[in-house]
C-alpha cells in the first residue's frame, strides 16, 4: 500500500516492466492494444470492454470523465514510463488497475498463459519541481533512443522490437493526441527550443551510461533490455 496518496494537481512518475524482464509488446499488435487501453480505460466509470467504453464514448462525447493527465509516456519491449496526475480521488490508482488487469487479460488469453505479466505494483515518484518535471519529460519522450545508444555493443535486433513514446505527439509530427503537452511546452518559446533541450538530456544520459558502465538508477532508468 502507498504511504502517501496520490494529490489532484500534481504530477508523479510511474513505472514497471515485465515479470522477469520479459516482453510485454511481442508485435505491433499488442503494442497498438497498449496504446488503445490507455485511451479507453482513461474513464471514471466502470466499463465491460474496450468496445463497450468505444460505443459510450459516441453517445456522450467530451462529457466523460476522465481519471488521469497523461503527460508524457514511453513505452518499451520490457517497460513502460508515464509522467500522469490525478484529475479525481484515486485517479492514478483506478487508470493503472484498469490498463494492468485489461492489457493481462488480452495478452495471456492471445498467448495461452496465465498468471501476471507485470513485476508487482507500478512504482511511483511524486515530482516536486518544474526542473524535474522538464527532465522526466524528455528522459520519456527520448527513452526508446537513451536504451538504445547507451549500450552500443548490444546484439539485440532492434528491428525486431516494438516500442513508441509521446515524443512526435510532442513535435506535432503525428496526430495523436494522448498527452497535455502545454504543462511542459508553456515552459519554451518554441517547439524547436523544447527539441534542443530534450536532445541535450538525453545526448547527457547516453553519454555517462557509457563512460560509465552503469546504471544511472532504478528510480529513474530501468534495466536495459
Amino acid at each position: 500500500m502507498r504511504k502517501a496518496p496520490f494529490i489532484i494537481g500534481e504530477y508523479y512518475h510511474i513505472y514497471n516492466r515485465g515479470t522477469d524482464k520479459r516482453l510485454v509488446f511481442m508485435d505491433i499488435s499488442d503494442l497498438m492494444r497498449f496504446i488503445q487501453s490507455m485511451d479507453e480505460f482513461n474513464v471514471l466509470d466502470p466499463i465491460g470492454s474496450i468496445l463497450e467504453n468505444k460505443n459510450k464514448e459516441k453517445e456522450f462525447g467530451n462529457r466523460i470523465t476522465k481519471l488521469v493527465e497523461i503527460v508524457s509516456y514511453s513505452l518499451n519491449p520490457n517497460h513502460y514510463h508515464f509522467i500522469l496526475s490525478p484529475l479525481v480521488e484515486n485517479g492514478i490508482e483506478k487508470f493503472m488497475q484498469k490498463l494492468g488487469i485489461g492489457f493481462t487479460r488480452y495478452f495471456n488469453e492471445k498467448y495461452k498463459r496465465s498468471g501476471v505479466l507485470f513485476q508487482g505494483k507500478y512504482k511511483s515518484i511524486h515530482i516536486n519541481t518544474d526542473k524535474y518535471l522538464m527532465y522526466l519529460s524528455a528522459y520519456i519522450n527520448l527513452n526508446n533512443k537513451i536504451h538504445f545508444l547507451s549500450h552500443p555493443e548490444s546484439k539485440v535486433d532492434k528491428e525486431k522490437l516494438f516500442y513508441k513514446s509521446s515524443w512526435k505527439e510532442y513535435l506535432g509530427e503525428n496526430k495523436e493526441n494522448f498527452c497535455n503537452k502545454s504543462i511542459v511546452l508553456g515552459r519554451y518559446k518554441t517547439i524547436d527550443d523544447y527539441r534542443e533541450f530534450a536532445e541535450s538530456v538525453a545526448e547527457g544520459i547516453i553519454g555517462r551510461r557509457i563512460d560509465e558502465g552503469i546504471q544511472l538508477g532504478e528510480d529513474l532508468l530501468m534495466e536495459k533490455f
